[in-house]
Formats: structure tokens, sequence, C-alpha cells
């Protein structure tokens, strides 16, 4: 009866220890493996998704290239700058705001194949004007991102509104274009 018994606690312990084993070098390893690769799985989904809805994109994403680089600013800091400074007469003229200021500084890109001009208007007018203003910068074929506006008004009925804006043209290198 206690050689049975030995024998039993024996065989327990033995498989006990090849079932701890086979959890640990075995059955872990592959349920981590198996998490891993669904994960993987599901990524490359991600991705193959992302890809074909660029794919359905892809002409309009290409047209908007093609007018961005085609109305992109002139290669030449002055002239681009002189470019956007008589469309923002225009859109002065268009919208009937004034201007209190007009400032136009470079931005180097790490990028060489490209570069901005950034410009920050400041003007006044009623909500009209405002508006217009805006309306004629946004409908403008340059090549321009609005990056900061900022309206406050100047009299407690806001009849008089303040504009500062804040924008970028693109102006490619030579090759580019």
């Amino acid at each position: 009866m206690t050689k049975n018994r030995e024998r039993l606690l024996t065989f327990a312990a033995i498989a006990a220890i090849a079932i701890f084993a086979g959890d640990r070098l075995i059955l872990s390893p592959l349920i981590r493996a198996w998490k891993d690769r669904t994960k993987r799985i599901a990524d490359l989904t991600k991705e193959v998704n992302r890809g074909a809805l660029l794919l359905d994109r892809e002409q309009t994403i290409r047209d908007r290239w093609e007018m961005m680089r085609t109305n992109a600013l002139p290669s030449s800091e002055s002239v681009a700058e002189g470019a956007v400074m008589d469309s923002a007469a225009r859109w002065q003229e268009a919208s009937g705001i004034g201007f209190s200021s007009r400032k136009s500084q470079e931005n180097r890109s790490d990028d060489e194949d490209f570069r901005t001009l950034e410009f920050r208007v400041d003007a006044s007018g009623n909500i009209g004007a405002v508006k217009r203003f805006l309306y004629e910068l946004e409908k403008d074929p340059l090549a321009l991102k609005v990056e900061d506006l900022e309206l406050a008004s100047r009299d407690s009925e806001g009849r008089e509104l303040v504009l500062g804006i804040r924008f970028s043209g693109l102006l490619f290198s030579r090759g580019e274009q």
C-alpha cells in the first residue's frame, strides 16, 4: 500500500512538473505567438484597407496635387511676395476691409523641394467685409493655407471687427514647377 502511494505521489509530482514545464515551454509561447500574429494580421488589414482607400481616391489626390503644383507661388521669394500682396489688394478691394499691417516671412523646410512663405495681415471692418475677405482669400487659386485666425470686436455691439490672419504660401524648388 505504501509502495502504491509512493508511486502515485511520484507519478503526480512528475505529471505536475510536466504540465508546468509544458505550460511554460510550449503553451504560453504558442498563445503569445498567436496573439502577436493576430495583432499583426489586424495591423496589416488596416494598412491594406488604407491602401485601397488611397487607390480609390488616386485621381482626386493627383488632381489636387496638380492644382497645388500649378498654383504654387513663384520660386523667387520677391516675386512670390509680390503676387500674394497683389492678391491681398484684390481681396481688400472686393471686401472693403481696411488693412492696418501686412508682413511676410520665409519659412525654411527640412525638405529641399519646397518652402513656405508666411504672411500676416491685420485688418478691420464689419462682419460682411471680414466674411468677404476670407471668402476671397479661400477661393483664390494661389496655393495658400490659413494657419491662424484671430477675430475680435472693437465695440460692444460687434459692428467693428478686428481680423488678424496668418497664412502661408507654397513655393517649390525650380525643378518641381
